[in-house]
């Protein structure tokens, strides 16, 4: 089984294609999405339309802290990162919206946990950055060896031996990594919709679960062609000026 492991689309239909695509390319049979595939972006519903249709076809999906807010906006102001919840709300269809609302906040497949921030009390959206919040999820995820997420839009790898703490390792795009399974593992895969690593490319990782090895991707698509869509829409400038620059 080849497991596509794609996280916060954030609304960002041309990224999402192109990954998909590259996915479809490399073969594919399992897909993931790893919460927050709105928010940000000028296409919620193009973005979802695709997201329930391929988990129809048996797609895993999880809930993000965005698809939180899409469904129930905060007031005004109340957070700034969720600026753009109440527009997404009401561009959703209310099959759109309860398909947001009825996600699970984990998904476990035998040896593999899915879950958008932390395993680790997962509805409070921590975010895994560093070795030490990196253990704390692993130790909540108890029996999976694998843990996938997303959450911090950078594409990060932990890894934890037989009685020793929690270690990180710098993948590098395009480059498969062994995860054997005398170790237990912990990867960030990234945004597809909204890199945050100073490059534009769109993040995503492929699993291969036969041969246990991850890639970590970076997929080029028409960013512009999305921050176009992003100030046709009215929303905030910020949010189309960041696609190209990748914060």
């Amino acid at each position: 089984m080849k497991i596509a492991l794609l996280s916060d689309l954030h609304a960002n239909r041309h990224a999402l294609e192109a990954c998909l695509a590259d996915a479809r390319a490399r073969g594919a049979t399992q897909y993931a999405f790893l919460g927050d595939l709105v928010g940000y972006g000028a296409e919620p519903e193009a973005v979802l339309d695709i997201v329930m249709d391929m988990a129809r076809q048996g797609a895993w999906v999880v809930r993000g802290n965005h698809d939180d807010a899409a469904v129930a906006p905060l007031q005004s102001g109340a957070r700034a990162d969720y600026a753009g919840a109440a527009w997404t709300f009401s561009r959703l269809s209310p099959a759109q919206r309860q398909f947001l609302t009825g996600l699970p906040l984990t998904v476990q497949h035998e040896f593999i946990l899915l879950v958008h921030a932390s395993a680790r009390e997962p509805q409070r959206w921590e975010y895994v950055e560093d070795a030490l919040s990196a253990q704390a999820s692993l130790d909540a995820a108890r029996q999976s060896t694998h843990v996938f997420g997303g959450h911090v839009h950078e594409q990060r790898l932990f890894f934890q031996g037989t009685g020793r703490g929690v270690m990180a390792f710098e993948p590098v795009p395009g480059i498969a990594i062994p995860l054997p399974a005398h170790r237990r593992w912990l990867a960030t895969v990234g945004s597809v919709g909204q890199p945050r690593d100073g490059h534009s490319e769109a993040m995503y990782a492929m699993l291969d679960a036969a041969a246990m090895q991850l890639t970590f991707l970076r997929i080029p698509y028409d960013h512009a062609a999305a921050a176009r869509a992003i100030r046709a829409a009215g929303l905030p400038e910020f949010n189309a000026q960041r696609l190209a620059e990748g914060r």
